[in-house]
């Protein structure tokens, strides 16, 4: 007997018997894990909308398939009539005709029915989108449906189209492979029988139930073809997205015109083989060929000789549509346009009253700060800072920018790499460091708010209590909490610091079987041996936070850049969470992926319970409004939020970066300057990059009150001077609000680039990085920054240094460049001094007491009677000098420093 057919059944069937296993327990704990963040209803409910939309697939295939196997057997005569006369007499050919055709055939279609469903789940989303639909209140110009129709409705529709042509094309290999084995059985039967003659004298029911099934699949994909219609509505290619001249009247004629004889040939195919009628086949296919290669060029032909002589006029109504569909879909048509002044010119006046914005300049970019951080804080090898985030803090009564970074731990860098550390001992991150984003020390390094461990504040409102960060960006695997093994907590001189976790995070590990079925999960099977687990022991899963929401809300896109935020003491996670859509009629698309955006969702996660919440900000979403009826309760109003986060909401950079692109272009509102690109922008480039939207806190013009916000500057297109800045409002019931403020057209101002050559060309800048290079040093030049300032604008770059060995950037100058003229100072406020020294009717900048001083008595920002001579100057600078040294004063030691230069240089013949 052979034994090959057991040992591989056998086989199977461990295979089979592994993964449905697995998959069960890994159901269980996630049915068990979304029970414990409080949404477990999101998990039974996509869990039942697999389960019906898979069950219902394998349900109409298995009807399908059953029905016409049965059907081809009966007509063949039974499974005898399809074996060939050699095989009647093996094993396999006594079993099967000892079989029931019914039972066979049963088999054949759950099984073939089981394939063909399996992916049909994958469409839950479309399935319950379509379910809960709501209307975007936008009707397309041309069928005249609303918005709804085409992101909620029609992909259900293109869905179990799809679906119903594959599985009939099933059917009809399953019954053409009855067919066939019957007519090989025949012409084995009788071999002198010509095969030609054979099968033209196959009987006319088996010529009925092939063309039967043929006359489905031509209707079913006719009714594709009529659904194509609509799929032009968001379909790219031409001058624009969605359908122009050619396509309202050429390619949509067409489709019309080939979904009816997809469905006259489908008639017409049932009808000639019933009668018969071999040439009306022939008749009917070659109609078909006709109007489908006919049709392809019927549309390209009005583009050629009717569109493209008279583009504009041809294409200027659809070109409307175009323009206002693209504006909804990416919610520019909310923005606010505001005019600047054709002529202002800053003073110290205007400085002045716009401390806010200029107390907030950020003057530390994010890769040098993170390098600084890492070798200021990090304190230990395992721990990472891996970003740094933009925040806003109410310290002193002030409105301040800060950047922050969290203290992560790397398991990846432990010095011992053992399970007890990595599971047990070493299970969570520890702080954070927070600095003014503009503030440095005698060293060129930041001066931070939050620092060292445990974190030291020197601002109550940023002292923390809760350190720990069981989850965060770095965490990839699971830990053990509540053990007999104390956790590290952090290095405090040549001891540890080891804690207990307090929290409720995590699931229960008490119970055999919880114990069991984590470790299944997990595949991690030590955990059943160790003697360190209690009955109040918790293992913590998914701490990654991105892999963490991904999970409790697959429906939504989530942004790149998670940020950190202090609040009554303790650490939280907020992620900015989208809705997307690649079906909106007319908008214009971003590459392949969608051409409709929206923030309508905060996630806020707590970095020591891992407790999230998803806070709805965008009620008129409707996409975010079904996925709110999907999963109701879900969605929390973000009223529920306590104002002390809701302060710490912002508009996201990825989000801001798609409208400011898209607002280069569509801005341009009248169809013949948007079709001549006569008033097109881009984002500026400096060197080969471009640049990218920055925070920062200012005050609008316009406004009483500094604000935290995003922007952009925009220049024309191949031109270099500005043309307008963007800014996205975060504040208050502002956030989200878009604002665009143009210069006039008759009003130069320097452009980045332009003002990137003004800088290279300062006799002063050059000179001295000059000399840093000679001495060994690494320049590093920081963003520059524009920063506007009532009806004008400044632009700002830091410089740092860094010496060869690789150590610590430090922050040694700061550029500013204003219309023609170009400063450099060993800090900002030194640099607008000099740019504004010349300024009439202005005072200057108190940016210390020593300068408020001065300013009071008539004297130079550093105490120093200008109306003096040279000699005097320069040895009142050099006292000066000395008194500044002595007190530990740096920032006034290189201010008086640089003066005492200038006047040494005013003494030179």
């Amino acid at each position: 007997m052979n034994s090959r057919p057991i040992v591989w059944t056998i086989v199977a069937l461990i295979v089979l018997g592994t993964f449905t296993a697995s998959l069960t327990v890994d159901l269980i704990v996630d049915y068990v894990w979304y029970g414990a963040v409080g949404y477990r209803e999101i998990f039974t409910t996509t869990l039942a909308a697999k389960i019906g939309i898979a069950a219902a697939g394998v349900l109409v295939a298995f009807a399908a398939l059953l029905t016409n196997i049965l059907v081809a057997l009966r007509l063949v005569g039974g499974l005898g009539r399809i074996l060939p006369p050699e095989a009647m007499h093996t094993p396999i050919g006594n079993q099967l005709t000892k079989r029931s055709s019914t039972t066979l055939a049963t088999v054949a279609s759950a099984v073939l029915a089981a394939m063909s469903a399996v992916a049909l789940a994958a469409n839950w989303e479309e399935v319950l989108l379509f379910a809960n639909a709501v209307p975007f209140g936008h009707v397309d110009p041309i069928f005249g449906r609303d918005a709804g129709f085409y992101v909620f409705e029609l992909p259900f529709y293109q869905i179990v189209q799809s679906y119903l042509t594959s599985t009939a094309f099933l059917v009809l290999m399953a019954t053409g492979a009855v067919y066939f084995l019957y007519f090989q059985a025949q012409r084995g039967a009788t071999p002198a029988v010509d095969e030609i003659a054979l099968l033209l004298a196959t009987p006319k029911p088996h010529r009925l139930h092939l063309a039967a099934i043929g006359s489905l699949i031509l209707l079913l994909w006719a009714v594709g073809l009529y659904l194509e219609r609509y799929e032009v509505m968001y379909r790219g290619g031409g001058l624009f997205t969605g359908p122009g001249y050619a396509d309202i009247n050429g390619t949509l004629p067409v489709l019309m015109i080939k979904a009816a004889v997809a469905a006259i040939v489908a008639v017409g195919l049932l009808v000639a083989v019933r009668a018969e009628r071999w040439r009306a086949l022939v008749v009917l296919g070659g109609a078909l060929a006709v109007v489908w290669v006919g049709g392809g060029f019927y549309a390209p032909a009005l583009q050629r000789f009717i569109v493209s002589p008279n583009e504009l006029e041809r294409e200027r109504p659809y070109l409307e549509h175009h323009i206002k569909a693209t504006n909804r879909a990416y919610a520019l048509d909310r923005v606010v346009e505001r005019r600047l002044a054709e002529d202002e010119q800053l003073t110290f006046a205007d400085i002045e009253a716009n401390r806010a914005t200029v107390n907030n300049v950020r003057l530390w970019d994010h890769e040098p700060l993170l390098d600084t951080f890492g070798q200021i804080q990090e304190i230990r090898t395992y721990y990472d800072f891996v970003s740094v985030d933009n925040d806003r803090y109410h310290i002193g009564g002030e409105l301040r920018q800060t950047m922050l970074s969290p203290r992560e731990l790397n398991n990846a860098a432990l010095p011992s790499r053992t399970w007890v550390n990595e599971r047990l001992t070493f299970t969570h991150g520890y702080g954070l460091t927070v600095g003014p984003v503009n503030r440095v020390n005698e060293q060129g390094l930041p001066v931070l708010y939050v620092q060292d461990l445990p974190p030291r504040s020197s601002v109550p409102e940023l002292a923390v209590t809760r350190p720990e960060i069981y989850y965060g960006e770095v965490p990839t695997d699971y830990v053990f909490v509540k053990t007999l093994q104390q956790e590290f907590n952090y290095p405090e001189g040549e001891k540890n610091i080891f804690s207990t976790y307090e929290g409720s995070g995590g699931l229960e590990l008490g119970s055999l079987w919880r114990r069991l079925l984590m470790a299944a999960h997990a595949r991690d099977f030590t955990m059943l041996l160790s003697n360190d687990f209690t009955d109040e022991t918790r293992i913590l899963i998914y701490r990654n936070i991105e892999q963490r929401v991904r999970k409790v809300a697959p429906f939504l896109t989530f942004d790149r850049d998670p940020y950190m935020v202090i609040d009554e003491g303790r650490l939280f996670w907020v992620l900015d969470a989208y809705t997307i859509s690649d079906h909106f009629p007319y908008a214009e698309r971003i590459g392949n992926t969608l051409n409709y955006m929206r923030n309508p969702v905060k996630v806020v996660i707590d970095a020591y319970n891992g407790s999230i919440d998803l806070y709805l900000v965008d009620p008129e979403d409707p996409i975010a409004a079904a996925w709110n009826a999907v999963f109701p309760g879900a969605l929390k109003p973000v009223t529920e939020l306590r104002a002390s986060l809701r302060e710490h909401l912002r508009h996201p950079v990825d989000f801001f970066g798609v409208q400011a692109q898209m607002y280069t272009t569509y801005h341009m509102l009248d169809v013949n300057t948007f079709y001549n690109k006569e008033d097109q922008w881009s984002v500026p480039e400096v060197g080969d990059q471009r640049m990218e939207p920055y925070y920062t806190v200012m005050r609008l013009p316009g406004e009483s009150e500094a604000e935290f916000i995003l922007m952009l500057p925009f220049t024309p297109r191949l031109k270099d001077n500005l043309a307008a800045w963007m800014v996205a409002r975060n504040d208050g019931d502002l956030l989200g609000q878009l604002v665009v403020y143009r210069f006039p057209k008759q009003r130069l101002i320097y452009g980045p680039k332009q003002m990137v050559g003004r800088i290279n060309q300062d006799p002063e800048v050059s000179q001295q990085i000059t000399l840093w290079d000679r001495a060994g040093s690494n320049v590093i030049r920081g963003t520059l920054l524009v920063i506007p300032i009532e009806q004008s604008l400044i632009y700002i770059q830091p410089l740092y240094l860094r010496s060869e060995d690789g150590r610590i950037p430090e922050l040694k100058r700061v550029i500013v460049g204003y219309g023609n003229d170009i400063a450099m100072g060993v800090d900002l406020e030194d640099a607008l001094r000099r740019i504004f020294s010349g300024a009439s009717g202005s005072s200057s900048i108190p940016a210390t007491p020593e300068v408020a001083v001065s300013a009071a008595s008539g004297t130079s920002a550093t105490g120093v009677d200008e109306a003096a001579g040279p000699a005097a100057r320069a040895r009142r600078h050099y006292q000066a000098l000395r008194e500044a040294a002595g007190q530990g004063d740096w920032t006034r030691f290189g201010r008086e420093l640089d003066e005492l230069g200038r006047a040494l240089r005013e003494l030179e013949p």
